[in-house]
């Protein structure tokens, strides 16, 4: 009978083995560099610990997970007023405070764990799934007890690994989908991509980019994102607290704190209507990947400019330019996303309540943790 993987649960990257980087190659968000940016700017409302799976002393397996407190949230989004979105956060402020994540709650996409060539995926889950429950008697020691433990976020093919008895009590579920765009092999010019639109979303482009006319578009430096971090700052949240729901806010030193450690990798954009800030974008380089990462703006000139819209393609024009091959624009703004030509992807996840009788009811409480969105998908290509 083959041995059970182990695992070693570590609290800093300082702990971390020399050859960690090693298995980081599918995904930069599980590497040591990444983990340094959330050990400098993480929210204030998350722990994280890195676990190391091991088959006898050798690294096989490498995971993230991020303890979340809601409690510490002044909101949880101010966009939606229903009366739904009270009972939800009233479920939230009692009963599902304390958040265990195995994976990555910032980020869309499966960024959980990554595996050596030729390791068993359903030993690797049994080893994360005692990992879970070590730490939560970590938390317990420090006084804290952990109301939800969620696994997050996988394709229909890698849930499968997650059909172990172990994690029998888990609900499974699917929330909105990742929206991943796929860059054509054709494509070389931001004008092949155009050419391909029907005529309706070409006049869409048409028209998003003569709204913008006046807006200059510029890559900010590290120097000139510490000169500008209050700016910054103000419209990230203005968006981030008018989304439906949060479970954290970026720490304002964030943007400063990745571009100092990736450097080239972190892309920010900055839009600026005279000398005036008035919206950024971020990207991350993840190998043939891009990944979208957050973004702020002033609603008024958005909406006026079609900003958001613009930024989506100046995306799409970046990535087709430097040889990418797909664009994760991740599980926001569905339908926009749709009309510039991403897809959405269906993922999956798994959470599960400590206190056994609400655990029954998971299926109907999670209907108010993660309500349904309404959207309709569109299709730009000819």
């Amino acid at each position: 009978m083959d041995s059970a993987y182990t695992f070693c649960i570590y609290e800093n990257t300082s702990q971390l083995p020399n050859n960690w980087d090693d298995l980081a190659i599918s995904t930069i968000f599980l590497s040591k560099r990444y983990f340094e940016v959330l050990e400098k700017s993480s929210p204030d409302n998350m722990i994280c610990y890195f676990i190391g799976i091991f088959e006898n002393e050798n690294l096989i397996g490498i995971s993230l997970s991020q303890f979340l407190n809601l409690n510490k949230l002044e909101s949880f989004g101010g966009r939606d007023k229903r009366v739904k979105t009270k009972i939800r956060n009233f479920i939230f402020k009692n009963f599902a405070s304390q958040v265990l994540v195995l994976g990555n709650n910032m980020l869309t996409g499966q960024n959980s764990y990554a595996l050596k060539k030729g390791v068993d995926p359903m030993k690797a889950i049994k080893a994360l799934h005692n990992a879970a429950s070590s730490l939560k008697i970590i938390f317990a020691n420090k006084g804290i007890k952990v109301h939800i433990t969620t696994y997050k976020d996988f394709d229909k093919q890698e849930i499968k690994n997650f059909d172990i008895p172990e994690m029998r009590r888990e609900y499974q579920f699917s929330t909105q989908p990742n929206m991943i765009f796929s860059i054509n092999e054709n494509w070389t010019t931001e004008q092949n991509y155009i050419d391909s639109l029907s005529k309706k979303y070409r006049d869409q482009y048409k028209r998003a980019r003569k709204k913008a006319i006046n807006i200059e578009k510029k890559k900010l430096s590290l120097d000139e994102i510490i000169r500008s971090e209050t700016e910054i700052y103000n419209l990230y949240l203005h968006v981030a607290k008018n989304a439906p729901f949060n479970t954290f806010f970026l720490p304002q030193n964030h943007f400063r704190v990745f571009k100092e450690i990736f450097k080239d990798k972190f892309l920010f954009y900055g839009y600026f209507i005279g000398n005036k800030l008035i919206g950024f974008n971020t990207l991350i380089k993840n190998g043939k990947i891009m990944d979208t990462y957050f973004l702020g703006y002033d609603e008024s000139i958005q909406r006026e400019n079609m900003l958001y819209l613009n930024m989506l393609y100046d995306m799409i024009a970046y990535s087709i330019n430097k040889n990418f091959e797909e664009i994760i624009f991740a599980r926001t703004a569905l339908e926009i996303k749709s009309s510039v030509g991403a897809k959405p992807v269906k993922m999956y996840g798994l959470i599960s309540h400590s206190n056994s009788l609400l655990n029954s009811f998971m299926p109907k409480i999670f209907k108010y943790l993660e309500p349904e969105t309404i959207w309709q998908q569109r299709n730009p290509f000819k």
